[in-house]
């Protein structure tokens, strides 16, 4: 008799666990009075700030290399910081514009259409 009593309490508990599980709100999911996610534009901003600042230490590194390698301080530096800069500013303008790092600058969300094959932008 106590088996089938367990068992039931079991039962129940894992029915509450499984509806507490479920009615969890994600709080970087719930949206502002502006419609944007909670979350969204501070992780925007460091994402931009990252983009930024790896593409020129990326830049920096490899023309310091060079001038250590070439002895040709500091010309390769200077213009692979340079280098760096551009690529950094061209990764934000990309993903501002909805690109990403999609090949051949397709936008993230364009699909290929099912009964062709081709692209959906091919032909533009």
């Amino acid at each position: 008799m106590s088996d089938d009593t367990d068992k039931d309490v079991l039962d129940e508990l894992g029915t509450r666990l499984e509806g507490a599980r479920n009615d969890h709100i994600d709080p970087s999911k719930v949206k502002n009075n502006d419609g944007l996610q909670n979350g969204n534009a501070l992780g925007l901003a460091f994402r931009v700030g990252v983009e930024l600042i790896s593409a020129v230490a990326v830049g920096t590194a490899i023309g310091w290399g060079l001038d250590h390698w070439l002895d040709t301080r500091p010309w390769f530096m200077l213009v692979f910081i340079i280098v760096g800069g551009v690529a950094g500013i061209i990764n934000v303008y990309r993903m501002a514009s909805g690109y990403g790092y999609a090949a051949g600058y397709q936008k993230e969300n364009s699909s290929t259409s099912s009964d062709s094959g081709t692209r959906v932008d091919e032909g533009k």
